[in-house]
């Protein structure tokens, strides 16, 4: 049986004269694991030369709450949309129906003052400090630019209507005008062609027909319309358009041929609680136009009070056979009616077969709306 010196005889190796307990201290192992939410597994190992050796081995469970941040998002999305809404409806504004309160002819109406919204929406996306809302109010700023920017452009000619010329009024006195002969006398310095005059009373016809005599010897009234011309008018006629004389034609003979002119007055509009009320003028708009397809004249103008404007998509029957001679040939938006502070051009000069040259309103008289006048060429 061998010594205990021959089992430790220093030919054996190190790691054969050490237990396996002695050889895992000098070693030194530890494992860690802990649980939670997740499992953490983690070894290391360390090699030492130390004759004590510290082993420790111990567990940790963790829990871990994991919590989503939102995505911010940008500001000013809903002064965004509604920037992008109001392109939508001025440049679609033809598609307003009428079928409730008869928004759409409202709306149309109004429809140049809509550019409003664009400092509105503007200041809107600067209280927000959204630079996404700023931009979206690109979009009506260029519907807007678009629909009335060359309403802007000062389109008049300076170029005089020569031998082959006309210059025509039309104005709405009022029948309610506290100065008639005043008005008649403003209407005579205007120094035009033709003047077409409507909501005529039995108290004032006769006073615009003296004041104007010596101007305009020709002149023809049919209930509360009437043409005073400088040249002879044939063919005189009433257009019906209403139940009461509204509307006349008649051809002004002129040096330079036969001109159709007509003198209209459609049915007024309110705006009540029943929305706004044009049944009855879009009615006169219906007879007016077929009437104007009727007619046979190359050449025809007609001016008057439409209570509408030319985007008002009811009036288009007629519009749509007519040029605006201040859409053509204008400056600005002409605005007409109230006379003390216009807003709407509901009084206007539209043509057929002549070129106008310029277009211009008038300052204001003793009547509630403003009279609107064109030079036009053959």
């Amino acid at each position: 049986m061998p010594s205990t010196e021959e089992r430790l005889s220093p030919e054996q190796p190190p790691s054969a004269r050490t237990t396996p307990a002695e050889a895992e201290a000098e070693t030194g192992t530890g494992t860690a694991t802990g649980s939670g939410t997740g499992t953490e597994t983690g070894t290391g190992t360390g090699t030492g030369t130390g004759k004590e050796t510290t082993t420790g081995t111990g567990s940790e469970t963790s829990t871990r709450t994991a919590t989503k941040v939102p995505t911010p998002r940008p500001r000013g999305r809903r002064r965004a949309l509604l920037g992008l809404f109001c392109a939508a409806l001025m440049a679609l504004h033809s598609l307003v129906p009428n079928t409730a309160l008869n928004l759409g002819s409202l709306f149309q109406t109004v429809l140049p003052w809509t550019g409003l919204a664009v400092p509105l929406l503007l200041a809107l996306a600067a209280v927000r400090r959204s630079r996404l809302a700023a931009v979206a109010v690109l979009a009506p700023a260029l519907v807007w630019a678009t629909l009335f920017g060359p309403d802007l452009i000062d389109k008049r000619s300076t170029e005089a209507p020569g031998p082959t010329g006309l210059t025509v009024l039309g104005h709405n006195v009022d029948e309610a005008n506290p100065d008639p002969a005043g008005t008649a006398r403003a209407l005579a310095r205007a120094d035009a062609d033709v003047l077409a005059l409507v909501e005529l009373s039995e108290r004032s016809t006769p006073v615009y027909a003296r004041e104007l005599a010596a101007t305009h010897p020709h002149h023809v009234v049919l209930g509360g319309v009437g043409l005073w011309s400088r040249h002879r008018l044939t063919a005189v006629a009433e257009v019906e358009i209403m139940p009461w004389t509204r509307a006349l034609r008649a051809t002004a003979e002129t040096p330079e041929g036969p001109v159709a002119v007509y003198a209209a007055h459609l049915a007024s509009v309110r705006v009540s609680g029943a929305g706004f009320t044009t049944a009855r003028r879009n009615e006169a708009a219906r007879k007016l136009a077929a009437a104007l397809r009727a007619e046979a004249a190359p050449r025809v103008v007609v001016l008057g009070d439409f209570n509408g404007t030319y985007q008002d998509a009811a009036l288009a029957p007629v519009t749509s056979q007519l040029r605006s001679a201040q859409r053509e040939a204008g400056k600005g938006f002409g605005f007409t009616y109230p006379a003390a502070f216009p807003v709407v051009r509901i009084d206007d000069v539209l043509v057929k077969g002549v070129t106008p040259l310029a277009s211009w309103t008038l300052p204001a008289t003793g009547s509630d709306h403003r009279p609107v006048a064109a030079r036009l060429r053959f």
